[in-house]
């Protein structure tokens, strides 16, 4: 009797439990309707649930009753629950739309002007590496960055020059903040050098147009170097040049690091056995004392201070045209940077940067009889703020303040003239992903001078959209303004911004050791400063000047197809007029050639453990006046810019590393204009003397010793 109770029982709990089952059924797709196989659904907190078969629908059974939560999980789309009650034995699920879940690894980048160099993007055009190995760079950023699209080469000037701009219209950035006098000061046709060491930073930003709306005061391009965070290990690095030498020590731990390094440049004994274009009586000479720190500020913060002084110099004679006789030229400077950044995480999703910079500029010029003294400084501060709103929504905030004072003086006479402007900035803009492949970037401007009472706002917006894995296509437009340079405006303190106007075309396709990029661009300018007289003494400054410039860039870069060998090919076409300066009718500016093509090619030979490099420069020529011709303006035209670099690099030692290069090595004489006499001779002609290359070819050779506890630690870690 016992053992058929027994039984009745246990029959009954098991039918009570088969009864109590619930079956739950569904179907899930993605935003676009499409079903979505593989799918991880399961109730919270159980091990009930299953996996969407290749139609997207799903079914399993659970004997859970009650309010459960139904969980649908699946790798790069974001988790969704749904509150259900198993009371019943069949629930049917409305179709669940799992939404991809946007990162920086599989989202779309706004590519449209935009060119970067680092190790951390995943639309990298250079490396860091890249910049100081190329041939015709000679360790000089502006050199590694003529190479790319939309640059032009300017032999004599050095500076860089991007899309029919002048080079005053490229404003540079170090972590954020406003650079003064980023090159160095130098005489007329001897070009100048950027005054930083490339292997302070770990990435580079080069926009060729329509940046961000952070930053303003630039009327082609904005570039953004990135100074690197901690060091990962103590170590000193000894160079020694055939222009001279310095020496660097770094102290790191886990929580903080300092770099000081001290540097001296001379091209005295160079210039003594390689013959110069130009008489020298005090060949370029100069110094400098650098520091970088870098700390760990909590949990997310990094705190960076850096801090530069230089001092340098020049002497020479300059020939004047149709004359026996020479101007002498006696130029001294001292230049003084400095700036702390900190940026960090905060709860929220917010991410906050507050920063400072100062730079200071001061130039002795003797010129003949005339000493002029011009000291500029510039004060720059700075706060913005980012929130993530979501995966798909962030916005930036930020301000800025500039303080810019500067000041002109004749020494003999004792007379100045000066200016001190305060610039104030607002600027927003707002990133919005509609999915992965398409992002809305949207931005805002707004400045006022103190000096020309002027307040201006400047929109832009950014469009991009895949195509395909590897391909991308962006749109840009914006509208720009930028003060008019320091010498005008102490001038004439009434002279209004310039003002552009960028619409950019971008297509860039990217795969594994291939990238290719097509640009097309359009701008106009309005409001450029205008002058009667000449630049040495211009008259009657007014925002008179106005102009174009368009064109298309092309960049391929192969690192696969030939192996141990990386080469990249650029080729710019710019078509560019502007009435501006002393130019009364729109002329092709004489920085502005038409066609630009640059190659360069590296190959590393493991067995020699050598890298040897080639980089070849191009264009059609520099336009100017020849008054022999006619009364018109930019009349004439050089022949075309010629340039054969080459390079090897040799590591004896992984400590150890030798570098040899040498530009021009055709020895092509490249003219890039030409100064007149300002009357003619008995025969009725205006002469001339070409402005030309300091000597045909330039050689460079360099010893690069690392010492350090870790034997393979070199001056390459950095990078």
């Amino acid at each position: 009797m016992n053992g058929q109770l027994y039984l009745t029982a246990l029959f009954f709990f098991f039918h009570l439990g088969v009864s109590s089952q619930t079956l739950i059924t569904g179907k899930i797709l993605d935003e676009k309707g499409q079903a979505l196989p593989g799918v991880n659904v399961f109730i919270k907190g159980s091990f009930d649930g299953t996996s969407s078969s290749i139609d997207g629908s799903y079914e399993f059974e659970t004997s859970l009753q009650g309010k459960q939560t139904l969980v649908f999980k699946f790798l790069s789309f974001k988790t969704q629950e749904l509150e259900l009650n198993c009371e019943q034995s069949e629930i049917t699920v409305p179709d669940i739309q799992l939404v991809e879940l946007i990162t920086e690894m599989n989202a779309v980048t706004i590519s449209a002007g935009a060119m970067q160099a680092s190790d951390e993007s995943k639309s990298v055009i250079l490396k860091p590496l890249d910049i100081v190995t190329t041939p015709s760079a000679m360790g000089d950023i502006m050199g590694a960055f003529q190479t790319l699209p939309g640059t032009s080469t300017v032999g004599n000037d050095g500076r860089l020059f991007v899309r029919g701009g002048d080079a005053s219209e490229v404003g540079i950035y170090i972590d954020g903040m406003k650079v003064g006098n980023a090159y160095g000061s130098t005489a007329g046709n001897v070009p100048t050098r950027t005054r930083f060491n490339p292997n302070l930073f770990k990435g580079t930003f080069f926009s060729t147009g329509g940046y961000s709306a952070e930053y303003g005061q630039a009327l082609s391009s904005a570039l953004a170097l990135n100074t690197k965070d901690l060091s990962i290990r103590n170590q000193g690095d000894l160079s020694l040049m055939t222009v001279g030498g310095g020496y660097s020590h770094t102290l790191a731990n886990e929580r903080q690091s300092i770099t000081a390094s001290a540097n001296y440049f001379n091209l005295g004994p160079y210039q003594e056995l390689i013959k110069q274009n130009l008489d020298f009586e005090k060949a370029p000479e100069s110094w400098d004392v650098e520091m970088a720190a870098q700390k760990k500020t909590g949990k997310n913060g990094l705190l960076k201070v850096m801090a530069r002084t230089e001092a340098g110099g020049m002497k020479l004679w300059q020939p004047l045209p149709g004359s026996e006789n020479r101007v002498f030229i006696d130029l001294k400077n001292n230049y003084t940077y400095a700036q702390a950044n900190w940026r960090s995480a905060l709860k929220n999703d917010w991410m906050i940067f507050t920063g400072f910079s100062y730079s200071k500029n001061k130039d002795r010029i003797t010129y003949d009889s005339l000493k002029v003294e011009r000291e500029s400084e510039l004060l720059h501060f700075k706060a913005t703020g980012i929130k993530d709103f979501s995966d798909r929504f962030s916005a930036k905030f930020g301000v800025e303040h500039f303080v810019h004072p500067f000041s002109e003086k004749l020494v003999k006479e004792n007379q100045s003239r000066a200016f001190n402007d305060h610039e104030t900035y607002l600027f927003t803009e707002w990133d919005y992903y509609f999915n992965k492949n398409l992002v809305l970037r949207t931005g805002l401007r707004a400045g006022n001078s103190e000096v020309s009472d002027e307040t201006w706002i400047d929109p832009r917006i950014s469009l991009a959209y895949q195509l395909g894995e590897k391909g991308q296509l962006s749109v840009a437009a914006g509208k720009f303004h930028q003060l008019p340079e320091e010498n005008y405006r102490v001038l004439n303190q009434n002279l209004k911004n310039t003002e552009s106007n960028h619409l950019i075309l971008n297509y860039l396709y990217s795969k594994e050791g291939y990238t290719f990029r097509a640009e097309t661009f359009y701008k106009t300018y309005d409001q450029l400063v205008t002058f009667q007289g000449t630049a040495q003494n211009p008259e009657s400054l007014a925002n008179m000047g106005a102009g174009y410039a368009k064109g298309i860039d092309f960049f391929f870069r192969d690192r696969k197809t030939f192996k141990e060998t990386d080469y990249w090919v650029t080729y710019s076409f710019v078509d560019s007029k502007r009435s501006f300066h002393q130019y009364q009718t729109q002329v092709q500016p004489s920085f502005a050639p038409r066609h630009n093509f640059s190659l360069v090619v590296k190959h590393f030979i493991s067995p020699l453990k050598s890298q040897i490099g080639a980089s070849f420069a191009y264009n059609d020529g520099y336009t100017y006046t020849d008054p022999n011709v006619d009364n018109s303006k930019m009349n004439s035209k050089t022949k075309y810019f010629q340039n054969l670099s080459i390079s090897w690099s040799y590591l004896p030692k992984p400590n150890l590393i030798i570098h040899l290069a040498c530009s021009n090595v055709l020895g092509r004489d490249n003219v890039f204009g030409y100064t007149f006499s300002p009357s003619t001779n008995d025969q009725g002609v205006f002469e001339s003397i070409p402005n030309g290359q300091l000597a045909p070819r330039f050689l460079f050779l360099g010893v690069f010793l690392t010492l350090s506890k870790d034997k393979t630690a070199n001056n390459l870690n950095n990078l």
